[in-house]
């Protein structure tokens, strides 16, 4: 059976990335898949890119006018304010199935429409792992921020924060950045800074050494923790001892807090910069609870008020695979490969029945409601 794909040109601000990069398109063409793929002018990859790969380019915004039976393919969630029915089937983040705000919005949307949801955060193999994910890049991204930002200090007024960044072309041109204002640091006279990453073992905590090694930072400042280090519960007095620190860890269940205000302001501390990958910023469980704002590329960082010891700021941006779109696009769509593959077979297949179902159990959820 002929699948018809249907890329839609992402409208958040500032995210180049893609679900479909040209690599894959060309797979899916040789494979008999049928892609459109949308005109857009804030994607890292450009028309050109596409069509050579054996797309049919279309206008942004088509997608709303779309067979039925195409299946329409993104990444971030559409803009809020649009609440006409979905009638296709659609595989994007919807962040709409742990009680988000508007998540009743959002399904009502494929409610109404008769439309389907497939969640890529929900999209799983059979032994329950995520298929597809951008967390080696999102550690990547948030080490070269932290970076930039603890070197920023070294070299700045305390009354001066780190300027606005913005994605790069591609990962050696943000390796040169970072390189460069590291070394500066170097000159200035500040020592090589110990960098505390916890959740080192996963997709996430791989990027992020994967970054400092490459901005030469030597591996006995990298201090890599994951749950053997953390099972006797924060906070951890270590934490503000190092001068870096990069919580890269999957918030599934309440936990104790990493760190503390107490900690924070006891007169000994190092720390000058925490990147919080996670960015459970609202997240009562939050383990990094010592600032409640979400920051963004304009403002990468946001300043914590403590009463002792030197300036601290988190860097909590919920995108940071954005700062390198074409890599993280490939490193992602890569891995999705495989299972887009099986989207012939969708109704049948383990891990895209598996997302249905959960697509179907949060939809009753609001149709209960309804009822009452």
């Amino acid at each position: 059976m002929s699948i018809s794909l249907h890329l839609r040109a992402e409208t958040k601000p500032l995210e180049a990335r893609a679900a479909l990069t040209p690599t894959s398109v060309r797979h899916l063409v040789a494979k008999g898949f049928k892609i459109y793929v949308e005109d857009s002018r804030q994607s890292i990859f450009t028309a050109d890119e596409y069509r050579n790969a054996g797309a049919i380019i279309v206008p942004a915004g088509s997608w709303i006018s779309a067979p039925r039976d195409r299946i329409i393919i993104g990444l971030k969630e559409m803009p809020e304010e649009e609440k006409f029915p979905l009638v296709q089937e659609h595989i994007q983040f919807a962040h709409c199935y742990k009680d988000q705000a508007g998540w009743q919005d959002v399904l009502s949307r494929f409610i109404n429409g008769k439309g389907t949801l497939y969640d890529l955060e929900f999209l799983e193999d059979k032994d329950g792992r995520r298929v597809a994910a951008f967390g080696f890049y999102a550690g990547f991204a948030g080490a070269a921020i932290g970076l930039l930002d603890w070197a920023f200090k070294q070299t700045h007024n305390d009354s001066e924060n780190l300027p606005a960044v913005a994605p790069y072309p591609n990962e050696q041109t943000l390796i040169k950045d970072v390189v460069r204002e590291y070394k500066k640091a170097l000159t200035a006279g500040a020592k090589t800074p110990t960098i505390l990453i916890i959740g080192a073992l996963g997709r996430c905590g791989s990027g992020a050494i994967d970054c400092l090694q490459k901005a030469g930072i030597p591996d006995k400042n990298i201090l890599k923790w994951d749950m053997k280090e953390t099972a006797r519960g924060g906070p951890f007095p270590e934490i503000v001892q190092a001068d870096i620190l990069i919580n890269c860890i999957y918030l599934s269940r309440p936990i104790a807090p990493f760190i503390n205000f107490d900690l924070l302001n006891s007169g000994n501390r190092r720390l000058r910069t925490v990147v919080d990958v996670s960015a459970d910023t609202t997240n009562p469980h939050n383990p990094i609870p010592i600032y409640d704002i979400a920051t963004d590329f304009d403002e990468p960082t946001v300043l914590v008020p403590t009463t002792a010891g030197p300036k601290l700021s988190v860097v909590s941006i919920d995108h940071l695979p954005s700062l390198l779109p074409r890599e993280s696009s490939e490193f992602f769509a890569k891995d999705l490969l495989p299972y887009l593959e099986q989207l012939p077979r969708r109704h049948t297949s383990l891990t895209w029945l598996k997302a249905e179902r959960i697509f179907k159990k949060h939809c009753a959820r609001i149709t209960r409601k309804s009822k009452l």
